[in-house]
């Protein structure tokens, strides 16, 4: 299915890898032109290389910045002044016990996964609105509706970004202008596969066995009972770039593998 893309320019933060990376290939595969961002210099270029070589009709570019950094920020700004697609993928999780999460780590997190991918909408709304098109994605998680007490520190902000999803949504009434949220549920992201193999040292299992018997023993209620692969949220994201799609406004998107164990 021709998604209807070709040309355009998207924004992927943190696509030197894992779902980021995903979703710019999905994306370059369907016609459009990636900035592949990340704080890794050599990575990012090596992505692009990558792209440029799966998909020599696109023109992906190297789009490397820390995001955080406000001074970083602008810079990209003046790079790149517009774009028709912002996928705000980049974000940071770690498991920790609410006791030994403090002020700085609050603080850390709201920086990286709320304020840098609020800034970014900032800066491009205004300019999508002026095209009368645009995409803005939140990649958030099963954690914002699901809090599993691990992270809460990861949980609070990925719950916040379905927040600032709505609100920005208002402001696209009567535009071809989109603002939604993916929440995605356990994904095989390049650090996932390091750790169940790690997890697993028995040479003669193979990482479908592995996987399997990690996801019984630790996450039973996935009715997949496996990760999520990257492409797959990859191919979603298209989707719900896609012209296709112009009816989902505001909307938490779940693909969580059945994680969620409610109705809505």
């Amino acid at each position: 299915m021709d998604m209807g893309l070709k040309n355009k320019t998207a924004l992927i933060t943190g696509s030197s890898k894992g779902i980021g990376k995903a979703i710019a290939l999905e994306l370059a595969k369907e016609g459009v032109n990636v900035l592949i961002n990340g704080r890794n210099e050599e990575e990012v270029q090596r992505t692009v290389n990558e792209i440029k070589l799966e998909f020599p009709e696109t023109n992906p570019q190297n789009a490397a910045a820390d995001i955080v950094d406000i001074g970083q920020r602008e810079a990209l700004f003046a790079k790149f002044p517009s774009v028709d697609i912002l996928i705000n993928n980049a974000g940071i999780y770690e498991i920790m016990s609410y006791e030994d999460v403090d002020d700085e780590v609050w603080n850390k997190y709201f920086q990286t996964n709320v304020l840098a991918a609020n800034g970014l909408s900032k800066y491009y709304l205004p300019h999508m609105l002026n095209n009368n098109f645009g995409r803005i994605i939140f990649i958030a998680s099963e954690e914002a509706v699901m809090p599993s007490g691990q992270m809460p520190q990861y949980c609070m902000t990925k719950s916040m970004l379905l927040s600032l999803s709505k609100s920005l949504s208002k402001l696209t009434i009567g535009t071809e202008v989109t603002v939604n949220t993916i929440m995605p549920g356990p994904t095989l992201s390049e650090n996932v596969q390091q750790i169940i193999e790690g997890i697993f040292a028995d040479g003669n299992m193979t990482f479908a066995e592995k996987e399997k018997q990690f996801m019984a023993s630790n996450l039973p209620q996935s009715e997949i009972q496996r990760f999520i692969r990257p492409s797959e949220i990859g191919r979603l994201a298209a989707f719900i770039c896609s012209p296709y799609a112009s009816a989902f406004k505001g909307s938490p998107i779940r693909m969580d593998g059945g994680m969620v164990p409610t109705i809505y």
